[in-house]
């Protein structure tokens, strides 16, 4: 029987989330991203729509015909939208009780569905992974939700071709995901969900295992695209100085789309760093713009409108007639709260810390499966017999350990991941699996090892599916199969969970002892990685195409990829780590030189594809 998924519409992102032997887990796509994010691309003629990442890439290039963030406008009458709200790159429009019109290539499509389209791409990943038809869903909406939205985020599900079998409060999904559900008896908790198009705050009583919503506040016009805007506004101002001409944003959709790309890749990198660098090469045939973003300058621009949370916040807590002392947690929920300003902020108005545990892009989509599963019939009589001790994974190209089951996991428990080849005509995959908390496969303990063959390709052509299963008596059997062929192999490992407390003890301290050792090692990996695959790709592409670009754009690319072996080079002989943050900034810069060159390869690559019989 095919399983209830779970499925977060999200403004700027969508998951769709199932159970499996007890375990929720987020979906990933043909490529393994388990993000799609809610974009959706119109082309010319005939075409299909392009729905996430292809549709997002398209977004700088025909603004016009590439709508995002409808969320936003779900279940809502033009009247109550503001027309600072509709300054978008693509067209919107709606007057008074009249329902909101997305103008798109000669038809007026409603924001239901658009949002088909989404809920229509994460229903065929589902059918792809599950391998079975996919036809009811469990869908999540902010608390904060009118009866129109909701109905027609049920009727997006529908035009998708889903039954809809239940509409719940994503704080209430979110609580599900942390397992806050287990708690204690009438314990409160605040959900704090800031996410990409509305802000939510709810609090919630839970008593064995039921929920009761005590308050809930919000602003449905309020979220990260407001702080893309605004970081967006001030690059504009910076490049209608650099170049000496007033910006016209409504004048030039073009220039809007670059700028909100990346003022928002900007906003998620100052997530992790002070600074960072905005480049915008060829906003014109001769300008180009670049400036060093720093994050007290984002937070500064951003401030005012994270502010406006305290005051919902402060409601909830009022209407529930509860102190912040009285809460047993506080969550987070939603890709905007990744942002330091907001954490601070939540731990100024809570009085604690913020539970960070699971992933805040995640937890919605996660807590939404469980529901489905909840309606399906599971979890009802399942044994609890053990936790995993330390986690359990296998090891990567580099050297790293890719975690599968996390420790702590209640067991008997199954998951899996897609993983792919690093090489080119590689023949066979070595399946290394490991135990332990460590970034670097040799700091783990090994379980054992085997291989499974497949026919050669290109590298990231195969895909091999690894799955973990631990039965009740915490025997750890891996399975991993060749996606093309069907062929598998199945191993039984020894027991995860036989092992002292003094060997998890120690295991456990010494990735406390050497974490930022370990974190280094895993950043400069991981950023050598790219670089090897970024530097083979761009000489390649230069050797295809480099003729036709002008020596000044040619020059930049060139001093781009002399920059990345620069860093290359800062590798230590002994420790095998560089400097990972000017390796990183090295492949980003070399990222953006190369923008135009990587449209050119694909279109010449197009063109002789076209061309053969």
């Amino acid at each position: 029987m095919a399983p209830i998924v779970g499925i977060d519409l999200g403004t700027t992102n969508s998951l769709v989330a199932t159970v499996e032997a007890g375990m929720p887990y987020v979906i990933a796509d043909a490529e393994g991203r388990r993000l799609t994010p809610s974009v959706v691309h119109f082309p010319e003629g005939d075409a299909e729509p392009l729905v996430g990442v292809e549709a997002s890439r398209a977004r700088a290039l025909h603004p016009r015909e590439t709508v995002y963030s409808v969320k936003r406008f779900m279940g809502r009458r033009g009247a109550e939208i503001p027309s600072e709200e509709m300054l978008l790159s693509y067209l919107v429009r709606g007057s008074d009780a009249g329902p909101v019109e997305i103008p798109v290539r000669g038809r007026a499509w409603r924001p239901e569905e658009i949002s088909a389209r989404i809920l229509a791409k994460l229903k065929r990943d589902a059918e792809r992974m599950l391998g079975v038809e996919v036809s009811r869903a469990v869908i999540t909406v902010p608390a904060y939700f009118n009866d129109a939205q909701r109905n027609a985020t049920k009727k997006a599900g529908e035009l998708a071709g889903l039954v809809v079998e239940r509409i719940i409060n994503e704080p209430t999904a979110a609580a599900l995901a942390y397992g806050l559900d287990k708690l204690g008896i009438r314990s409160k908790i605040a959900v704090y969900d800031l996410g990409g198009g509305t802000f939510d705050i709810s609090i919630l009583e839970l008593d064995g295992g039921a929920f009761q919503v005590l308050s809930t506040h919000g602003n449905t016009r309020l979220g990260g695209d407001d702080l893309d805007r605004r970081i967006a506004d001030h690059l504009l101002t910076l490049v209608a100085a650099a170049s000496g001409a007033p910006a016209k944003p409504a004048d030039d959709p073009v220039l809007v789309a670059r700028v909100r790309e990346a003022a928002e890749k900007a906003k998620r990198e100052l997530s992790d760093k002070e600074e960072t660098e905005v480049s915008l090469p060829f906003l014109a045939a001769d300008f180009s713009f670049s400036t060093r973003l720093s994050r007290e300058k984002v937070e500064a621009l951003t401030h005012d409108l994270v502010e406006r949370t305290r005051a919902n916040c402060l409601r909830a807590l009022a209407d529930a007639k509860l102190q912040p002392a009285d809460l047993a947690a506080v969550v987070l929920v939603g890709g905007q709260t990744r942002m330091p300003l907001v954490r601070r902020l939540v731990e100024k108005i809570f009085g604690r810390e913020p539970n960070t545990t699971v992933n805040p892009d995640e937890a919605v989509a996660l807590g939404a499966a469980i529901q489905g599963e909840i309606l399906s019939g599971g979890f009802k009589d399942m044994l609890l017999l053990d936790v995993t001790p330390l986690s359990l994974g296998i090891e990567t190209f580099g050297g790293l350990m890719n975690a599968i089951i996390p420790r702590n996991s209640t067991i008997p428990i199954k998951a899996g991941e897609m993983f792919t080849t690093a090489v080119d005509r590689q023949r066979s995959m070595l399946i290394h699996v490991l135990q332990g908390e460590r970034e670097l496969a040799k700091d783990n303990w090994s379980l054992g090892r085997f291989e499974i063959a497949f026919s050669p390709a290109p590298k990231g052509v195969p895909r091999v599916g690894v799955q973990f299963e631990i039965d009740a008596n915490g025997i750890l059997h891996v399975l991993a199969r060749d996606v093309k062929t069907g062929v598998e192999k199945v191993v039984e490992m020894k027991s995860a969970v036989d092992v002292s407390d003094e060997a998890v003890e120690k295991m456990i301290s010494e990735s406390v002892e050497h974490a930022f050792d370990d974190l280094a090692q895993r950043q400069w990996i991981d950023a050598k990685i790219k670089a090897g695959d970024m530097l083979k790709a761009t000489r390649h592409a230069l050797g295809e195409v480099g003729a036709t670009l002008d020596p000044v754009e040619r020059g930049k690319i060139e001093v781009a990829l002399h920059e990345v072996e620069a860093a290359l080079e800062t590798e230590d002989a002994k420790t095998k780590v560089g400097n990972a943050t000017l390796l990183k900034q090295a492949n980003g810069a070399l990222d953006d030189a190369t923008q135009r060159l990587a449209t050119l390869f694909l279109d010449a690559s197009l063109s002789r594809a076209a061309k053969e019989p």
